[in-house]
C-alpha cells in the first residue's frame, strides 16, 4: 500500500487531503513543517510527498532540497500551494518537485495527479 505524506502547516488543509487520500486507499501521514517531515522522511518510507511552500521552521522549497539531497530522493514531491506566479513554479522545480499545482483543489483532479506521479490509477 503506498505512502504519502502530507506537509502543510493548516490542520484544515491536512485533514481535507488526508480524507481524499486515504478514501482511495492509500495510507496517508502528516507534519506540520519541513523539519518534521524530513525526521519522519528519513525514518520510514514513503513513495509520494505532497507539499504546502509557506510553513515556519522550514519552507517547502527547503523541505524539497533537502529531501533531495538525501538517499531518498527518488521519491516524488508535488507542491500543493495558493502560490499562482510563475516565479514561484520555477523554484519548485528548481528546488526538485515533481509536480506543481495550485489551491484549492478539487479531489479527483488530486487524486489524478498523485495515480500519474506514483504510476497508477485513480480511484
Amino acid at each position: 500500500m503506498k505512502r504519502i505524506l502530507i506537509v502543510d502547516d493548516a490542520a484544515t488543509v491536512r485533514l481535507y487531503h488526508r480524507n481524499i487520500i486515504e478514501s482511495a486507499g492509500f495510507v496517508a501521514d502528516e507534519a506540520i513543517n519541513g523539519i518534521e517531515a524530513l525526521e519522519k522522511a528519513l525514518s520510514m518510507p514513503f513513495d509520494l510527498f505532497l507539499v504546502d511552500i509557506n510553513m515556519p521552521k522550514l519552507d517547502g522549497y527547503g523541505f524539497i532540497k533537502e529531501l533531495r539531497s538525501q538517499d531518498i530522493a527518488q521519491a516524488p514531491a508535488m507542491i500543493v500551494s495558493t502560490e499562482a506566479k510563475e516565479s514561484d513554479r520555477d523554484k519548485a522545480y528548481m528546488a526538485g518537485a515533481n509536480l506543481y499545482i495550485i489551491k484549492p483543489t478539487k479531489p479527483q483532479e488530486l487524486l489524478t495527479y498523485i495515480g500519474l506521479l506514483l504510476g497508477e490509477e485513480a480511484a
